[in-house]
């Protein structure tokens, strides 16, 4: 009569994937999976477009409605226009990490995915991947809009411009990370988590206003989030033509600190999923 097969007979057939390391190639199946999910859903890229653009044209009309009644220099150099589009590229970050992972889960395919060779930081590079795609398909269309009908000078910006990417986009995958996680262990009771937790930042980022504006019990609470010195070195460029790198530096200092501990959470709600076996149960 034969035995069912035992864990170390099942850990000898799982060895030779394992030996493989790091593939890029698995990396990219991953990429080209979402991207096949994205080129056939109009619907899909409609929504990736659709709501920047929406809210980059309604604060953009209040920034000219407001300039022209008060004439704040603030206001007259562009700032909430580039609070916005830099927002965008936090919030929608985040979001294209979170969505990706969220298609896995919603079609059941999550568990089937890390009993493949695939392994977990592969999985987490093709979500960032995926991430940047879909900023890329929804900010486009709204920097041509802020350049070509309100005026905004995005060449002001222009040398800072990677510098101000990198450390949002770090700040974005740290909390795709954290709220992949949480999916991860608790299931789609969860969810909220990944349309919610950037929002819990918003007020004390500082995106439209300095970091002076917020009480002084608050300040150091907004010192301690990355995108706020994006934001302050964002403003200082645009008002006073000043590149502060000491507060892009500082940024990435945050940042390697949020994704360390972000990847490490990720690791360990992985693992405490798997131990639960939550894995196969997911989805609608």
């Amino acid at each position: 009569m034969n035995e069912a097969p035992g864990r170390h007979e099942i850990e000898s057939l799982r060895a030779p994937s394992a030996a493989i390391g790091f593939s890029p190639a698995r990396v990219m199946a991953m990429v080209e999976r979402h991207l096949y999910l994205l080129s056939s859903s109009p619907v899909r890229l409609i929504d990736l477009a659709y709501w920047p653009t929406v809210q980059l044209l309604t604060w953009s009309f209040l920034q000219l409605y407001v300039g022209r009644t008060s004439q704040l220099p603030v206001l007259a150099a562009g700032t909430l226009i580039g609070g916005i589009l830099l927002w965008d590229v936090l919030f929608r970050g985040q979001l294209g990490f979170s969505m990706s992972f969220l298609e896995e889960v919603w079609s059941r395919n999550l568990g089937h995915l890390l009993m493949s060779p695939l392994r977990p930081g592969e999985f987490v590079l093709s979500l960032m991947i995926m991430s940047i795609l879909r900023l890329m398909i929804g900010l486009v269309p709204a920097v041509l809009i802020a350049t070509t009908f309100f005026g905004f000078d995005i060449a002001t910006l222009s040398f800072a411009i990677p510098f101000l990417f990198i450390n949002l986009m770090l700040t974005a995958w740290s909390v795709g990370l954290v709220t992949s996680g949480l999916i991860l262990r608790n299931g789609l009771a969860a969810e909220t988590i990944a349309w919610s937790a950037m929002f819990a930042m918003m007020p004390f980022a500082c995106i439209s206003y300095p970091v002076t504006t917020l009480p002084s019990l608050l300040q150091p609470i907004a010192w301690a989030l990355p995108p706020t010195y994006v934001f302050e070195a964002m403003r200082a460029m645009l008002i006073g033509n000043t590149f502060r790198l000491d507060l892009l530096v500082e940024s990435l200092a945050l940042n390697l600190l949020w994704i360390g501990f972000g990847s490490l959470a990720f690791r360990a709600l992985l693992a405490s999923a798997r131990r639960a076996g939550s894995l196969l149960s997911m989805g609608e």
